[in-house]
């Protein structure tokens, strides 16, 4: 149920079980893991710039498929901590620019893969939030830390204790994710980026990826994470890209970048 595809130095990923709104149990994990691991390869070898992950069908992806979950012998902390969590911190780290698509049904783990992706555009028509409260169950994937960073408190318990979905417009007005657009366009309209992505200076990107993601999770101040720009900046200026890109730049003429960087 999961696919990897590879063209034009774009992988994409796909969850392609709309059946079940493309729900992951425990071997769509394994295999979606894989797809990761076998698109860092390429992306090792050069092949792959940039990364797309979307779902087929109605849904990207309603969260665990609990359809032959038994409850009282369930262990979900194994799905979680034992499956989900390295998984996500796997997609986190991907070595290049990610971006994900999301439309319909955006629950639970589903949640979980978009947050572990750098860029997601979702359809004005998604819904996120935690459905829970049906299931005597909590919000996980990583939901509480995001929810309350982005919606405070108050809003983020409303959402877990009425089981309350909000649209992919509201999450983008309210700055959870980046761009919202009509369901229709989304799929070709974040190609489109991607494709523009992976043509682009990817090592100077996927050294962004990880200043940001330092700056948040270390809680650094301006001159700390202006100190660590500056030695970033250092390490780049030795690159392909780097002398490309002003060289271009001098020229007036469009840069072609290799997506390379020094080490």
């Amino acid at each position: 149920m999961i696919s990897l595809s590879i063209a034009n130095n774009v992988a994409e990923v796909v969850l392609d079980a709309p059946h079940k709104l493309n729900s992951l149990d425990e071997q769509a994990l394994g295999e979606l893991s894989k797809a990761y691991d076998d698109a860092a390869a390429a992306a090792a070898r050069g092949e792959v710039r940039a990364l797309l992950l979307r779902g087929e069908g109605r849904a990207f992806c309603a969260g665990r498929d609990i359809q032959n979950v038994t409850p009282e012998s369930d262990d979900a902390e194994a799905y979680l901590a034992g499956l989900v969590q390295p998984l996500l911190k796997k997609m986190s780290a991907f070595p290049a620019p990610t971006f994900a698509a999301a439309q319909g049904a955006c629950l639970g783990v589903g949640l979980g893969l978009l947050l572990a992706t750098d860029v997601v555009y979702v359809a004005e028509n998604a819904k996120f939030g935690s459905p829970f409260a049906k299931l005597g169950a909590t919000l996980d994937s990583g939901g509480h830390w995001y929810f309350t960073e982005r919606l405070g408190m108050h809003r983020t318990l409303d959402l877990i204790y009425t089981a309350d979905l909000i649209s992919g417009a509201e999450a983008v007005a309210q700055g959870m994710f980046s761009r919202a657009m009509p369901a229709d366009e989304l799929l070709t309209g974040t190609r489109e980026i991607v494709a523009r992505v992976a043509e682009g200076a990817t090592g100077a990107f996927t050294a962004s990826k990880e200043l940001v993601a330092h700056i948040r999770d270390q809680r650094l101040g301006l001159w700390d994470a202006m100190a660590e720009e500056n030695a970033e900046q250092a390490r780049l200026c030795k690159s392909e890209d780097y002398a490309e890109g002003f060289r271009a730049f001098q020229e007036k003429r469009t840069p072609v970048f290799t997506g390379t960087v020094a080490g």
